[in-house]
């Protein structure tokens, strides 16, 4: 006979557990259900403004961001979007919406010294009919008619004597420019977005440089430029910092902060060496980022900008500095000549400018970029886009003692092998065929000797010109929006979206 097996009764404790744990996680996957069902039924859209392409490409048929609804209003002739900015609030936008160029202001700063040299490059981008802006001197100068008719206004900066200057590397003028943009804000202009420095040889593609804006919203808080293209500069002085002769660009709004601490936060700072470094310290203590833009170019190199300019990274060329360090971007012309010959196709498509593209002739071995709107390279032999696209050294670092090594980015030597020289063409006309849609721009060949090559291809050397058929895209940068709001503070997570059909009907 079997012994009977006896089982313990539960105790009511450890089924009082059991039950506690059972609640624990419905009430868990309930609430994790209830937020994922609220999170799809109405996620984060752009806080960004939409283009102008991608508005009036969306119709009442078309899905928005976010399930948003677009609609067609009989009473005007433009399209209507509206965009949550955050969970349950909406917000109107329009292409009156985008930020232009007269919602910019520009503060130039110069010095009354160098000032007949450098005033020059701002006359190749200022247009005092439809820009605003200001040039900043140390002391009254004189000016002609035409001075009067071409260049922003003429203002004076105010008196530092009261800041201490410790650097003995610098000068002390770096305080007096780090103020302009606080002088700006106190101006009291109207429908003001951003302020925009730079320096007297600093030249803007204007353009891009709205192209860029448009990006960010102007009622935040945005400090927007870039660093230097020397590493060591960016390790002397601060890889957070946007370099003022490359250009930045600060929201009014932050700028108007900027106004009332600026001159204390300069006070705490008497050691630093430059103007950059100023105004980057006082973005520090507001919590303000640097905000990268690869097309602001600070240029911290010597020689010939070609490398750089023939290889230009994907995104807008909004600037040009140290044009009084480095060669003529265009040969056998002055540096003002060059940048009047660059203006050309940038009025025609300003958005393609520099831009790269890079092909290949099978039949006779050969690999061509376009540098748009600058030169042309024709190298015999087949070169990967990866070596293409890195920048030829064909410039020195700021730091003349440095090697390669000592830049921000990759780049490659110039071609020792004597087959592998490019033949180079710069640009020599450009013209809009507004009938057809299309660019031409024609490239003229350099003339440099050439070493004699023994492969046995296609020799380039009878090509003396070439010709680039190219459809203008004014909306080329328009074409993605990616946008990153945070519910909760608490939470720590951060919901991205971006709507596929933008990208269709753009």
């Amino acid at each position: 006979m079997k012994p009977t097996q006896l089982t313990r009764p539960t105790p009511p404790a450890a089924a009082a557990t059991k039950l506690i744990l059972i609640l624990l996680i419905f009430f868990i996957s309930s609430t994790y259900l209830i937020h994922t069902l609220r999170l799809l039924s109405n996620p984060t859209t752009c806080h960004h403004i939409v283009s102008a392409a991608a508005v009036a490409n969306l119709t009442s048929t078309t899905p928005t961001l976010g399930g948003g609804s677009s609609i067609r209003s009989p009473e005007i002739s433009q399209t209507i979007l509206f965009v949550p900015d955050h969970p349950g609030a909406n917000k109107l936008v329009t292409a009156r919406d985008l930020t232009e160029i007269s919602h910019v202001v520009f503060g130039i700063a110069a010095s009354s010294k160098i000032w007949d040299r450098r005033k020059d490059y701002i006359k190749t981008w200022f247009r005092p009919h439809t820009m605003r802006g200001f040039v900043w001197l140390d002391k009254r100068v004189a000016m002609s008619a035409e001075d009067h008719a071409t260049l922003p206004r003429i203002m004076v900066s105010g008196d530092t004597s009261r800041f201490e200057y410790r650097n003995k590397q610098g000068h002390r003028s770096a305080i007096r420019i780090a103020r302009i943009l606080a002088e700006m804000a106190r101006m009291g202009l109207e429908g003001v977005r951003w302020f925009v420095m730079g320096d007297d040889d600093t030249v803007f593609v204007t353009e891009n440089l709205v192209r860029v804006l448009r990006k960010y919203d102007h009622e935040k808080w945005w400090y927007v430029g870039s660093s230097s293209e020397s590493h060591l500069q960016n390790m002397y002085f601060s890889g957070g910092m946007a370099y003022g002769g490359g250009g930045f660009a600060v929201s009014y709004g932050l700028a108007k902060e900027m106004e009332r601490m600026q001159d204390r936060c300069i006070a705490r700072y008497p050691g630093l060496y430059g103007s950059d470094e100023r105004v980057q310290a006082c973005m520090a203590e507001l919590g303000v980022p640097l905000t990268r833009e690869l097309g602001f170019h600070q240029y911290d190199v010597y020689g010939n900008l070609f490398g750089l300019l023939a290889a230009h990274p994907v995104t807008p060329f909004v600037s040009l500095h140290h044009l009084d360090v480095v060669e003529p971007i265009f040969p056998n012309m002055s540096r003002v000549q060059a940048v009047e010959q660059l203006k050309i196709p940038m009025k025609i498509d300003s958005a393609g400018l520099m831009q790269q593209s890079i092909c290949y002739d099978r039949s006779r071995n050969w690999t061509i970029s376009v540098s748009w709107g600058f030169a042309v390279q024709l190298i015999r032999g087949v070169l990967s886009p990866r070596e293409m696209e890195m920048p030829t050294r064909t410039f020195l670092n700021w730091y003349r003692r440095a090697d390669y090594t000592a830049y921000a980015f990759n780049t490659r030597p110039v071609a020792r092998t004597p087959c592998l020289k490019p033949f180079v063409f710069y640009l020599s006309s450009a013209r809009m065929y507004s009938g057809i849609n299309r660019t031409v721009t024609e490239y003229s060949r350099h003339r440099v000797p050439h070493p004699p090559c023994r492969w046995k291809l296609a020799d380039p050397s009878s090509i003396q010109t070439i010709i680039v058929h190219k459809a203008p895209d004014p909306h080329l940068w328009d074409r993605v929006c990616f946008c990153f709001h945070s519910h909760s503070l608490d939470s720590g997570h951060a919901y991205a979206s971006a709507e596929e059909e933008l990208l269709q009907d753009a």
